[in-house]
């Protein structure tokens, strides 16, 4: 019998990390039970810190067409819509359905009161040190659909 071998890489699939969403509500909940929800916000705020280092950098060094650039390229690859509105000092994003919010919602799981930090504490760390500011102007615990404006700081 002939024998047939299949290779495959991650990056022959597409893009999924469904999973990542469950294990950060599962650390967000925890958290939260443990030790309060300053401690969910400065997990967030360090986690985007560090995560989005690189991304930072480029705020720094392009402006808000990085962020533009960056959200419309991660609400696509999740199966997203995202609507975004941008000027010179002012990007505004209008997020119909969280994708990380549905997935756990179609899981069966109760979604953390504080999912919201995801955006809001993240989205304010990212534009720590930045000529920019961060606003979750709204959001719907439901679906996860937001409201994210980030803005040039008065100087």
């Amino acid at each position: 019998m002939a024998r047939h071998v299949m290779e495959r890489r991650a990056a022959d699939n597409p893009y999924l990390h469904k999973d990542f969403h469950s294990a950060l509500h599962g650390g967000i909940v925890y958290l939260h039970q443990h030790y309060g929800e300053a401690a969910v916000r400065d997990y967030l705020r360090e986690f985007s810190r560090r995560w989005h280092a690189p991304l930072r950098q480029r705020l720094l060094a392009e402006g808000l067409g990085a962020l533009r650039q960056y959200f419309e390229t991660l609400y696509s690859v999740e199966g997203a819509t995202v609507h975004v509105e941008q000027t010179a000092d002012e990007l505004v994003l209008r997020v119909d359905a969280c994708p990380a919010v549905m997935h756990l919602r179609r899981r069966g799981e109760e979604v953390s009161p504080l999912y919201s930090e995801t955006t809001r504490t993240v989205n304010e760390a990212l534009c720590e040190d930045t000529p920019y500011s961060a606003e979750l102007v709204a959001y719907d615990p439901q679906t996860g659909g937001s409201i994210q404006r980030f803005r040039r700081r008065p100087t």
